[in-house]
């Protein structure tokens, strides 16, 4: 046994022994005490994979104990509105044999009707980024998740590929579809300098990291931001949030900036 496997085991024995009075219906009462459990403030001890794997088995265990499907019985009764997929269609960072800085360009369809409708909207968009790629003499190899991994000259260069591919299927960028990333910033991240390796070793310091997350916000149909700072860096967090209060920056800025926090 071995990695998250591993921790999982640590877990759920820890879980058994210190969580007597916990009631698995009370699905925030036992989230709250995987969290009290870890007693780190970033769930460091055990690790948030771990610590999710646990909760989704309770989960999942309390849903069959009442007959319901899962997404009845964490909805509610009144649940009605599935989730948004995400869906990781252009890979760099640890993810991929590429110069890509960024880890993870994804698509959300959000204007689709049915997630049926939007899964064949993420198929249809990722295709034309295939043919795209092709006609363009960019390999179309795939990288640890199964998004394309080619060479780019920057960051935005992938998004604006995206954009390119969804305008291909016929469909409106920030309308029907609109993009999420997950920076992995950690990844590049080099005593508190981030260092964009693939844009020709650019330094940017964290003010200016957030400056370069509101500049592809501003231009792209940015809605997500996923680790756009180091794991430890709270000074970049503290910068971003204090632009997300900015009154130049509009809805559309600010709700692409807050996920990233």
């Amino acid at each position: 046994m071995s990695g998250i496997a591993l921790r999982c085991d640590g877990v759920s024995k820890r879980f058994a022994s210190e969580g007597g009075d916990i009631v698995a219906l009370d699905q925030r009462g036992v989230d709250l005490f995987l969290i009290d459990l870890d007693g780190s403030p970033n769930k460091a001890s055990h690790g948030a994979n771990a610590l999710l794997g646990v909760s989704l088995a309770v989960a999942h265990a309390a849903a069959e104990e009442t007959g319901l499907p899962l997404w009845r019985y964490v909805g509610g009764a009144n649940a009605h509105v599935l989730p948004v997929p995400m869906m990781n269609v252009l890979n760099g960072g640890a993810h991929a044999n590429n110069n890509v800085d960024f880890q993870e360009f994804m698509i959300m369809p959000v204007g689709a009707a049915s997630f049926s409708e939007g899964l064949r909207w993420g198929v249809e968009t990722y295709h034309a980024l295939k043919g795209i790629l092709t006609d363009r003499g960019l390999s179309t190899l795939v990288g640890d998740e199964g998004g394309f991994a080619p060479n780019l000259a920057s960051n935005e260069d992938a998004v604006a590929l995206l954009v390119e591919a969804i305008e291909a299927t016929g469909r409106t960028p920030g309308n029907d579809i609109v993009l999420g990333l997950d920076a992995a910033s950690s990844e590049f991240c080099h005593d508190g300098t981030y260092v964009l390796e693939g844009e020709g070793g650019r330094r940017l310091s964290s003010a200016e990291m957030v400056d370069y997350y509101a500049a592809l916000v501003d231009k792209y149909p940015i809605v997500s931001i996923e680790d756009g700072h180091a794991e430890d860096g709270e000074n970049g967090l503290g910068v971003q949030r204090q632009a997300q209060q900015q009154p130049q920056h509009d809805q559309t800025r600010a709700r692409g900036l807050l996920t990233g926090a």
